[in-house]
């Protein structure tokens, strides 16, 4: 995987020993305001062994048209983003990053896996690798069932 600066990377080396909540992100998406939500979770539990992870992707409707260097201006100035961002990448289809391969086969709450629903679906990633949370776009990141499984799974 690739970083919005360019650098080649892997999660382990942007997260080392962390627990990751990677997002599909978009900024012309009426979800858009979940950044808020994500810099918050970043700030309440990033020195206990998590990230937020962002993963701009335009597949949907267009809603992330801009470069990476205009992405990443836009989340600074407008939410104070300071979690990791990816270069953009795509989460479905033929061109699905590998990443992406792997994590849609992760159910959510409902026992439904599959294709990436829209713009903000999350995927909360342990230490190991293993997928231990699929939270649909229209759940906030602050919404209870997050905390409660960013919380349960912290690093010791």
């Amino acid at each position: 995987m690739t970083l919005n600066n360019g650098t080649s990377t892997t999660l382990d080396e942007i997260a080392p020993g962390k627990l990751v909540l990677l997002v599909n992100t978009a900024s012309k998406c009426g979800y858009t305001s979940q950044y808020s939500g994500l810099q918050w979770l970043q700030d309440a539990y990033g020195e206990r062994g998590f990230t937020v992870v962002g993963a701009p992707c335009n597949q949907f409707k267009g809603q992330e048209p801009g470069s990476d260097e205009d992405i990443a201006e836009f989340c600074s100035l407008n939410f104070g983003v300071d979690f990791p961002l990816l270069a953009k990448l795509e989460v479905n289809g033929e061109g699905t990053h590998p990443l992406y391969e792997e994590l849609k086969a992760a159910e959510d709450a409902e026992g439904q896996a599959g294709d990436v629903a829209w713009n903000f679906e999350k995927f909360l990633i342990d230490v190991d690798g293993a997928v231990v949370g699929r939270v649909r776009p229209v759940v906030e990141p602050q919404d209870a069932s997050v905390v409660e499984c960013i919380e349960e799974n912290l690093p010791a």
